[in-house]
């Protein structure tokens, strides 16, 4: 049984954050002096449980989703994250399970990860140029183990392996052809994303954004490109696929052309938040049910209530006045 919102949009994606750590300083998510050595980051005891976890993407099932989307922080320094993946592989309805990693456990997490019943993984890779990608990452780890881990995942039989850029104007905006290119040669996905004002720790300004449009323009000058139709409603990727037939690559334009009134993803921070946008301020306490005594049919109708009242279009909305509503970390609920 499906659920639709107040703008007419089904429920279909569900992005769970696993944890708010990560060992990772990427500048436009979590930099570093807004998340030093000094920052507190959750108890563990904070955290979901594997097994409320499951309980929360059961209720959602219940309502239609069908696709979930590991994230963090890092899900990868989540302990035996494979033993999720494996318990929500079994639950009735969803059919898709996905990860989005920076890379660089994955050298030795890709084989436990697929054979857990993960499908598909996404690389966060904002260059192939070892000093941008340092810079930007802001950590002592080479461009070297990230590549690694996607050749792992290949090896572990990942058969769709996406790689998801944020390009910054005067950054690693030069580098999006290579890194095309790179992706390309290796029969991946690339996927460049429009720097957006998640959170309000990043230093976000609209002229370090690099418009879709400019960046279809500079691949297809040297990769020629035509436009797809998309995989399904909802799809937040625009495609492109190039004309020699080389794959295909994907523009998220959430700056410059909101996809708001096609979203139909919800997501759920570490412990246990349900919220209806990656820009909300707050979201709905589900761990207080699951803690508290609550039965599957009242999880399932706290869910199911949150997503009937939902209006968010931040996207589309977007000005002075709502960029100066606080807005939840992207850190803490994923991308």
């Amino acid at each position: 049984m499906g659920v639709v919102d107040r703008l007419d949009r089904p429920l279909r994606d569900l992005r769970v954050s696993v944890t708010d750590r990560c060992n990772f300083r990427c500048t436009y998510c979590m930099p570093r002096e807004a998340f030093g050595a000094d920052f507190a980051f959750l108890d563990r005891e904070e955290l979901l449980t594997f097994e409320e976890i499951t309980r929360v993407v059961r209720a959602f099932a219940r309502h239609g989703v069908r696709k979930v989307r590991l994230t963090g922080g890092e899900p990868l320094v989540r302990r035996d994250i494979e033993r999720l993946v494996a318990m929500l592989a079994a639950v009735e309805g969803v059919d898709d399970i996905a990860l989005t990693t920076n890379g660089s456990l994955l050298p030795r997490k890709a084989p436990a990860l697929r054979a857990a019943g993960l499908g598909r993984v996404t690389v966060s890779l904002d260059s192939v140029d070892e000093q941008v990608f340092s810079s930007m990452a802001d950590v002592d780890v080479p461009l070297a183990r990230v590549l690694d881990g996607i050749e792992a995942a290949r090896e572990a039989g990942f058969e769709t392996i996406k790689l998801n850029a944020v390009v910054k104007r005067g950054v690693n905006d030069d580098g999006v052809v290579a890194l095309a290119r790179y992706a390309r040669e290796g029969g991946l996905v690339a996927r460049f994303i429009e720097y957006m004002d998640v959170g309000t720790t990043n230093g976000w300004r609209l002229d370090e954004v690099v418009p879709a449009v400019e960046v279809v323009r500079r691949i297809d000058a040297v990769f020629p490109l035509e436009p797809l139709d998309p995989n399904y409603t909802g799809e937040v990727a625009t495609r492109y696929r190039y004309r020699d037939g080389g794959g295909e690559i994907g523009i998220v334009s959430s700056v410059t052309r909101p996809f708001c009134r096609t979203c139909t993803r919800a997501r759920l921070s570490a412990i246990g938040e349900l919220y209806t946008c990656l820009f909300a301020a707050g979201g709905r306490d589900l761990r207080g049910l699951l803690r508290g005594g609550a039965g599957d049919d009242e999880l399932a109708a706290a869910i199911g209530g949150s997503w009937l009242g939902r209006v968010d279009r931040y996207s589309e909305l977007r000005s002075a006045a709502t960029a100066a509503v606080p807005r939840v970390e992207m850190s803490y609920i994923g991308g």
